[in-house]
């Protein structure tokens, strides 16, 4: 399906783990390399994150039999501590991540500018995935602390 028109797809998840510990887990490179991927057949082996206004990510995806892998990289363009991080991404989309404490949880709110290769359903999919395992991740870590 292809489309011309800049398309907004938001994802969201609830982690049962207070926003310093999901923020820390979010940012952190040794935490993302265990939780950015879609599908167990998919792996982060490097992640690097420079949590400033300006600069930049970068996660390198691969397929864990080797046969394809990308990194997926971009610029931190506003950052607020614990609510917000704006980033814009190498092929020049934006993503926005929210976090809002709700009691004991916290919501996470991402929303990003779909890709013109893939359909809407599947990038849905795959951010909505890779947000499901940073919530199993999150809060499998926090029980144990």
């Amino acid at each position: 399906m292809k489309f011309d028109e800049k398309i907004d797809i938001t994802v969201q998840v609830e982690v049962h783990a207070p926003v310093d510990f999901v923020w820390k887990c979010w940012t952190l490179p040794e935490h993302i390399i265990h939780w950015n991927n879609a599908s167990s057949d998919w792996h982060t082996p490097k992640a690097e994150n420079n949590m400033i206004e300006g600069g930049k990510f970068n996660y390198r995806m691969e397929a864990k039999d080797g046969s394809f892998g990308f990194d997926f990289w971009g610029f931190h363009d506003k950052i607020i501590f614990h609510e917000l991080i704006e980033n814009t991404l190498g092929d020049d989309r934006k993503v926005s991540v929210a976090f809002s404490l709700d009691g004991i949880s916290t919501k996470i709110t991402e929303t990003f500018e779909a890709e013109k290769e893939n359909t809407i359903d599947l990038q849905r999919q795959g951010w909505q995935a890779i947000l499901d395992n940073f919530k199993k991740y999150t809060e499998s870590r926090f029980n144990k602390a």
